[in-house]
């Protein structure tokens, strides 16, 4: 295990930092999203061409909305979209957004020079539901570049269209919309990396909680996609210390901490970095070693269940802080709790997109046309949310042996439905 800095309180002695416990409460089975219920729709399409199925699941409504993400990848199933709408409930709510949750999937490599045509007919096919009910956006295997392009194709402008197409004005909020999305930051476009902007804030939500110094706590980062990519350049601008990052090809290592903007540099269009290209002394390993090396954080931003029964006894980790969606399987996650190990989880550590996302359709953020100020509102929010949310968590860990997940779910006890039509659903 990596030395950390002792922290020191302020006439230089040491602060004693809690033990987390063994909590009393074991997460046996994954607590399911608030009010557990049958899901609101089942939606399973064949593609006629290629013989691909893609899924729609709608966990809940609210104001007759749903939102989440559109993922593809070989292997994704009705099981997998329906734990992932299962989380954009929970997300939504703990986040008191006034929508639901739902979740799109498509069993088809996205690396298929068909794929494209695939996304296209499977919008096509659900173009009921992303015409007046699902805000969709990008998600593993499917950047918010091309789910747009494939939506002006089908002559709906934009994946948000079933909210924008609510507003008084749908060309004023299309155009704050785009401009959110395309703001320059550091570290990319605004849209691309406020994800990640909020799991790094989640990691350092958790290093404050514990009592850990910034530049002395490490972290190893399992893929470094839109999501892990930016919570790696982020955590690394922080001075966080990250040791390892791992990618298709396999994990790259270095215990006194990567070059993270030069590693983000030599990635293609896949994620994936150009090992010709390494600088020196960064060691490759096997992709999955990642799980296992010392590190205080561990922050699985890949896919879903990367960390099972099988493996959860190889995380060297303090802490996990979930980046992908349903990264931690329900078994796994109570045997880490067992270790001492608490999950933050992902419908908290990885809801800044989705967030931030609902802030600017309903104009909490994006007013204005000043880029620079929507970027720091942005920021603002985001980051203060998220440290609330997260110590909030940890807390409770700390004092009560809680797992993280229990408490998280407390943050979103309200019905998610709207029979009663309370949720005004607001598009200015």
């Amino acid at each position: 295990m990596t030395t950390m800095q002792e922290p020191m309180g302020p006439l230089g002695t040491p602060i004693e930092v809690p033990a987390a416990p063994v909590p009393a409460v074991l997460p046996a089975a994954a607590a399911p999203a608030p009010r557990d219920r049958e899901p609101y729709l089942r939606v399973t399409w064949t593609d006629p061409v290629t013989g691909a199925r893609g899924h729609l699941v709608v966990h809940t409504l609210r104001s007759g909305i749903a939102t989440g993400g559109t993922r593809m990848r070989a292997g994704c199933t009705l099981a997998e979209v329906e734990d992932l709408a299962r989380g954009m409930a929970a997300k939504t709510a703990a986040f008191d957004l006034p929508v639901g949750g739902a979740k799109g999937g498509i069993d088809f490599d996205p690396k298929d020079p068909r794929a494209i045509g695939v996304l296209e007919r499977f919008c096509q096919a659900m173009r009921p539901w992303i015409d007046g009910h699902w805000v969709t956006a990008e998600d593993l295997g499917v950047p918010q570049h091309l789910i747009d392009e494939v939506f002006e194709r089908i002559g709906l402008g934009q994946s948000y269209h079933a909210a924008i197409s609510r507003s008084a004005d749908p060309a004023a909020t299309l155009e704050r919309v785009r401009r959110g999305l395309d703001a320059r930051v550091p570290g990319g476009l605004l849209g691309d990396v406020i994800g990640g902007y909020g799991v790094a804030h989640a990691c350092l939500g958790a290093a404050s909680a514990f009592g850990w110094a910034v530049e002395g706590t490490t972290v190893a980062i399992q893929g470094i996609g839109t999501m892990g990519g930016a919570a790696a350049w982020y955590l690394h601008e922080a001075g966080m210390r990250v040791v390892a990052m791992a990618d298709a090809a396999g994990t790259l290592y270095d215990p006194d901490g990567l070059d993270v903007p030069a590693l983000l540099e030599l990635r293609d269009g896949f994620g994936e970095i150009d090992r010709t290209r390494l600088p020196a002394g960064v060691a490759r390993l096997p992709r999955s070693a990642v799980v296992g090396l010392p590190a205080d954080v561990f922050v699985p931003a890949a896919i879903s269940y990367a960390i099972t029964p099988d493996n959860s006894y190889d995380v060297a980790a303090k802490v996990v802080v979930e980046a992908a969606n349903a990264a931690t399987t329900p078994e796994a996650e109570a045997m880490l709790a067992a270790r001492g190990v608490p999950v933050v989880p992902d419908f908290v550590a990885n809801a800044g997109a989705a967030a931030w996302a609902w802030w600017l359709l309903l104009g909490r953020v994006g007013m204005t046309c000043d880029d620079a100020v929507t970027a720091e509102e942005s920021f603002t929010m985001l980051r203060t949310q998220m440290a609330d949310k997260v110590r909030l968590l940890l807390d409770r860990w700390v004092s009560d042996g809680v797992p993280p997940r229990l408490t998280g779910l407390g943050l979103a006890v309200s019905d998610l439905d709207d029979t009663a039509g309370r949720y005004a659903l607001v598009i200015p």
